[in-house]
């Protein structure tokens, strides 16, 4: 495909749930902007009925942020309640939708139904934006040097953790996260239960079939998992109910178990001249608060407000107004970074020793959340909406 980058304004590498946000918040407002979305993914969607079912925990400020472009996901049930605790230790915290006067705590939505809705979004606005380039099956990376002197160069193309090159800030937690569905009889529905073991947290989260199934997130030692994939299902049935022992009801069959290697990987300086990373490009972490899509998005948002500033305008040299603007954006960004990345790190690392003082430290960090109601908001609201 001959691309018309010269002539291009906004440029974004990557096209996953992140990306392709950024795209459509950018039309939305201005849908004369020059665009090119470069998609290594195939212009059919057919492509992701062989991804992973696994659930992504949207928050509810994400869910706002996703209806307010018409790209939200129908089957997403609801969190009302996040109970946490550490087996075998004392302390426990439950969360509700009430402590900060939402309708939900969060949703829980297949990745690629995400990905698909927000596809189907962008190719309405398609339709009224001449200018927008989508770029499929592209996998040549496009350097800054090939753009004009006033356009903007974003990346969101991250993957996964171990997918990555090595960024700034780079830990190998050395777990992997084994994901997958369970068929389930007499389990609340509308909680998600996080329960801290000796080797990491145990997820149990709500389901898009409905209250009979579950989605699971197990993250442990990297030789744990691998024992625990090979297990057949009712091996690996009794394994979990021993793990969580917890009553919170009956599991009776898994379903599509999948494993990854789980680390932090931050890049410090998510802006360099007219180059921008966002989401998984900028900061890959480890899933114990579910946070690392919610905060790519926020990403997205920010960014595309702070560039619309720009591109709405003819009467400004662009050039400078832009690097200024990205400097500006960098700033704004890091608070909502810096806070997710500590809260996330150190659930991800406390949570996994057994050596005395940090148990004493965990049992009363989640007893003090249950009883300062102030504490338990303020980080319910941190995880829900971050610092946009």
């Amino acid at each position: 495909m001959n691309l018309p980058i010269s002539s291009a304004q906004v440029v974004i590498q990557g096209a996953g749930p992140v990306g392709l946000a950024c795209a459509i918040w950018l039309l939305e407002n201005h849908p004369d902007l020059r665009i090119i979305l470069l998609d290594k993914n195939p212009q059919d969607d057919e492509f992701l009925s062989s991804t992973d079912d696994r659930g992504i925990a949207i928050s509810e400020g994400s869910k706002q942020l996703l209806e307010n472009i018409h790209a939200w996901v129908k089957e997403a049930p609801a969190i009302h309640y996040v109970h946490v605790s550490h087996r075998g230790r004392f302390g426990q915290t439950l969360m509700s939708k009430d402590d900060i006067g939402q309708n939900a705590l969060g949703h829980i939505v297949r990745y690629r139904d995400i990905v698909i809705a927000l596809r189907h979004r962008l190719r309405q606005m398609k339709m009224s934006s001449e200018n927008f380039v989508w770029a499929f099956e592209f996998t040549n990376p496009i350097e800054l040097q090939q753009l004009s002197t006033d356009a903007c160069l974003i990346h969101a193309d991250g993957g996964l953790f171990h997918e990555q090159s090595v960024k700034d800030l780079h830990k190998d937690y050395g777990q992997s996260a084994l994901v997958g569905a369970l068929e389930v009889s007499n389990i609340a529905p509308n909680i998600a239960w996080e329960r801290f073991t000796e080797e990491g947290p145990i997820a149990i989260l709500p389901h898009h079939h409905g209250p009979d199934f579950k989605n699971f997130v197990w993250c442990a030692s990297q030789n744990t998992i691998e024992q625990l994939i090979q297990l057949d299902e009712s091996e690996f049935v009794l394994k979990l109910q021993e793990a969580l022992q917890m009553p919170i009801g009956q599991l009776n069959k898994v379903f599509h178990r999948k494993s990854y290697p789980l680390g932090l990987n931050i890049k410090k300086n998510i802006v360099i001249d007219r180059e921008v990373w966002i989401g998984n490009a900028a900061q890959t972490l480890h899933p114990v608060a579910g946070q690392g899509l919610n905060l790519g998005l926020r990403d997205a948002y920010t960014l595309a407000t702070a560039l619309l500033s720009i591109y709405a305008r003819t009467d400004q040299n662009t050039t400078q107004k832009l690097q200024e603007t990205l400097s500006q954006y960098q700033k704004q960004r890091q608070r909502d970074r810096d806070a997710t990345i500590r809260v996330t790190d150190l659930m991800a690392s406390v949570f996994a020793t057994n050596a005395l003082p940090f148990v004493i430290t965990r049992g009363l960090a989640l007893a003090a959340l249950q009883w300062l109601p102030p504490l338990k908001k303020q980080l319910a609201r941190q995880m829900m909406f971050g610092q946009r």
